[in-house]
This record gives structure tokens, sequence and C-alpha cells, in this order.
């Protein structure tokens, strides 16, 4: 028999407090919670803070691709009015 402490409103799904999103290591109901970006709980600092780089490289990777596809769209466009 599942305990009423492991399941939200009676669904099969855990609560989002219930583990570290990033180790998913238990919560206790009686130890901190280091939140980031809203809902998403870590079991300390270090993991909130290793999720923080990770998304930080990933955003970081993204500006990149976005600029590089910006850069070469204004070119296309530059050599296209030149030939024409």
């Amino acid at each position: 028999m599942k305990s009423a402490s492991l399941s939200y409103s009676g669904c099969e799904d855990p609560h989002f407090l219930e583990a570290c999103t990033l180790c998913s290591k238990p919560l206790g109901q009686n130890s901190d919670i280091f939140m980031y970006r809203g809902n998403t709980p870590f079991c300390s600092q270090e993991c909130r803070q290793e999720q923080m780089g990770i998304d930080e490289g990933r955003e970081k990777r993204c500006r990149r691709r976005v600029s590089k596809k910006a850069s070469s769209e204004i070119k296309k466009s530059t050599e296209t009015l030149v030939v024409a």
C-alpha cells in the first residue's frame, strides 16, 4: 500500500517537492529546499548551482546558434542585393 505522502492528490505521479531535480535525492520534510526558476527543487545549494551552470551553458550555445544564423541570413541578403 502506498503512503499518502508519496502521491499527490491521489495520482501516481510524485509531488514535485519530493526529490531533488538534479540528483533525485529525496527531500526531507524538515530539511531546506533550494528552489530555482519558480518550481524546481534542489536538495542543496551545490545541486542548484550545478543546474544553473548547465542552463547557462545551454543558453549561451543557443544564443551563438541564433547569432550565426542571423549573420548568415544578413550575408545572404547582402549578396543578393549586390548580384541583383
